[in-house]
């Protein structure tokens, strides 16, 4: 597909789009590309497979930058990472991509998008806009997931569903490496070493990084969040363990003294006077519960219990 940047983006024939005036955009397939390539006179042979994308990255070569993205499926909503790669010079862009992300894209923005000052740099800044579009709704879904889970953590620490924690903070770690490589892509379009853009269009660039570094501090926010979490869950069980000794503790206190006073009385030597009173047996009774209710009142004065 091959598209001239105007007013808004118009569709276009492959002579058109070389022979215009104004910058092009084409999404072409790997296949295309290198059946292509020579007409758009980069001066590269940009071969890559989709397979060896792992990052999204910016390459500047002599008459041409290059690169690729790679845009994780937190930020895609999406089951699958998408990844393509890019060409451009100073005339326009060229998106080579095995599947349609790249093209749906393009297609949002010549439906969406119309400008009173087209150019190349405002058509890549609203590319690279589209890619983070979601990821600030995502983030507060994110953060309202870990409100809900503080309180069940607060309420019942051992139903808490920490593993959906443990989820969120592996999403929150995919997205800060995809922003960091964002940030270094809009610092690669931002430096403009070959000149292909126009000085005063460089702002996009610097708006887009300010955007996406704003997100990399959210993200490292709700990090920061799901450790504090953990760090409550294990606190809280902390907690509910050291009740149970100290109940654990409270009774083996209370039952230490009628245990002395089993073991004294279960002695067989002969001469033991409480034996032959007729008040021994009521007395021990009575005296094991005055040890008893005087041990509860005790750690109930001083709050243990």
């Amino acid at each position: 597909m091959f598209f001239l940047i105007k007013n808004a983006l118009e569709e276009c024939s492959a002579e058109q789009c070389h022979d215009a005036a104004e910058p092009y955009v084409a999404v072409l397939t790997p296949a295309q590309w290198a059946a292509q390539n020579e007409n758009f006179d980069m001066g590269i042979d940009f071969d890559l497979s989709s397979e060896e994308i792992y990052t999204t990255k910016a390459e500047v070569n002599y008459d041409s930058l290059t690169g690729t993205f790679y845009i994780p499926t937190q930020s895609s909503n999406t089951s699958e990472p998408q990844k393509f790669s890019f060409v451009l010079d100073e005339t326009g862009i060229v998106f080579i991509d095995e599947g349609e992300e790249a093209l749906r894209l393009v297609r949002r923005i010549q439906h969406y998008k119309k400008w009173k000052k087209p150019c190349l740099e405002r058509f890549m800044y609203d590319f690279l806009e589209l890619i983070i579009h979601n990821d600030l709704r995502t983030m507060q879904k994110y953060e309202l997931e870990l409100d809900s889970l503080e309180k069940e953590i607060m309420s019942n620490a051992e139903t808490a569903h920490m593993e959906r924690n443990n989820d969120i903070r592996g999403d929150i770690r995919d997205l800060r490496i995809h922003y960091e490589q964002l940030l270094d892509l809009g610092q690669e379009l931002e430096e403009n070493e070959n000149g292909f853009f126009k000085e005063e269009n460089l702002r996009y660039f610097h708006m887009f990084s300010s955007r996406v570094d704003r997100l990399y501090d959210s993200a490292t926010h709700l990090r920061d969040y799901t450790i504090q979490l953990n760090d409550l869950y294990q606190s809280q069980l902390d907690v509910r363990q050291n009740r149970i000794m100290t109940v654990l503790t409270v009774v083996t206190t209370i039952f230490m003294p009628l245990t002395l006073i089993v073991g004294w009385y279960g002695m067989n030597f002969k001469y033991m006077p409480e034996l032959e009173s007729r008040l021994g047996y009521p007395v021990v009774i009575v005296l094991s519960i005055f040890i008893v209710v005087g041990s509860l009142i005790f750690f109930k004065i001083k709050k243990i219990l």
